[in-house]
C-alpha cells in the first residue's frame, strides 16, 4: 500500500510541468469572454466579505471578538474555508469533466485535483491580501507568526486532497456524489465556527465540534493572523488532525487507483 502511495506522488512530481500549465488555463477558462478578466478573482472575494461585513457589522451589530474587529476575524475564518468548499466542489466533478482526457491512454486523471488545487490558490491568495489590508486598515499588530499560515496552507492541501481523490472517482460511478457533497458543504458552512465562536458552546458541545478537522485549519489561521498561539500549544489536537488528514490523504489515493481502470468503461 505504501509503494502505491509513494508511486502516486512521484507520478505528480514528474508531471509538475502539466499540473502547472493546465492550473493556467483552468483559471483562464473561468473568464473567457469577460471584460474584466482576471479582475474578477478580485472582485469576488472583496464583494463577499463587503456583503458580510454589512450584514453582520452593520445590520446584527456584531461586536469585535476578543478586541479584534469582526470583519478581521470573519475574513481570518472564511478564506480558509472558501478556499477549502472551492477545491471539493471543484474537484468531485473533474473526472466527468475531463472524459476526453481520461479515456486516453498516455493521460494520468490523478492529477486533476491538484490541477483544482493550484487554480483555487489563486483566489485564496486574493483572500489573503484582502486579510492583510483589513489588518492594516484596522491597525491590528503585525507579527511573524503571520508565516505561520504556511504551515495551515499546507495542512488544507493535504485534507482537501485526499477527499478530492476520493469524491471524483466515486462521482464517476455515482453521481449523486455531486449532490452530497454540495449539501455537505452547506451543513460544513454553518457547523464550521466560522461566523460565530465556539466559545459559546458547552465544553462537550465544543469537543465535538472539534472532531472536524476543518476547525483545526481555520483556528489556525486565527491563530497565525489573529491571537499568534503557535501550532505546538496544542501538540494532542495537531496529532489528531494529521491521523484523520493521512487517513483520508491515504484513503482517497487507494479509491482513485482502484477505481480508475474502471473509469473509460463507465464514461
Amino acid at each position: 500500500m505504501l509503494k502505491k502511495v509513494t508511486a502516486l506522488f512521484h507520478l505528480i512530481w514528474a508531471r509538475r510541468g502539466l499540473i502547472g500549465s493546465m492550473a493556467a488555463r483552468d483559471v483562464k477558462a473561468q473568464y473567457v469572454g469577460s471584460s474584466l478578466g482576471i479582475l474578477w478573482t478580485i472582485i469576488h472575494p472583496v464583494v463577499m466579505i463587503s456583503v458580510f461585513w454589512f450584514v453582520f457589522s452593520i445590520g446584527f451589530k456584531a461586536k469585535p471578538m476578543n478586541d479584534v474587529p469582526f470583519v478581521v476575524w470573519l475574513t481570518a475564518g472564511l478564506a480558509p474555508w472558501y478556499f477549502f468548499s472551492e477545491i471539493i466542489s471543484g474537484s468531485t466533478g473533474l473526472v466527468v469533466a475531463n472524459a476526453h482526457l481520461v479515456k486516453r491512454t498516455i493521460f494520468f486523471p490523478q492529477i486533476l485535483p491538484i490541477v483544482k488545487i493550484l487554480a483555487a490558490l489563486v483566489t485564496h491568495t486574493v483572500f489573503l491580501a484582502v486579510l492583510i489590508f483589513l489588518l492594516v486598515f484596522q491597525q491590528q499588530p503585525f507579527s511573524l507568526m503571520f508565516f505561520q499560515v504556511f504551515y495551515y496552507l499546507a495542512c488544507l492541501i493535504v485534507l482537501a486532497l485526499g477527499i478530492s481523490w476520493a469524491t471524483s472517482a466515486l462521482n464517476v460511478f455515482l453521481r449523486d456524489i455531486g449532490q452530497l457533497v454540495t449539501v455537505a458543504l452547506q451543513v460544513g458552512f454553518w457547523v464550521t465556527p466560522i461566523f460565530w465562536d465556539i466559545q459559546m458552546m458547552s465544553e462537550k458541545t465544543q469537543w465535538f465540534l472539534k472532531l472536524n478537522p476543518v476547525y483545526y485549519i481555520i483556528q489556525g489561521y486565527r491563530d497565525s493572523f489573529i491571537s499568534f498561539v503557535p501550532f505546538w500549544h496544542h501538540p494532542l489536537y495537531t496529532c489528531y488532525f494529521w491521523l484523520v488528514a493521512g487517513i483520508l490523504l491515504i484513503a482517497g489515493a487507494l479509491i482513485f487507483k482502484r477505481l480508475k481502470p474502471q473509469f473509460s468503461d463507465v464514461l
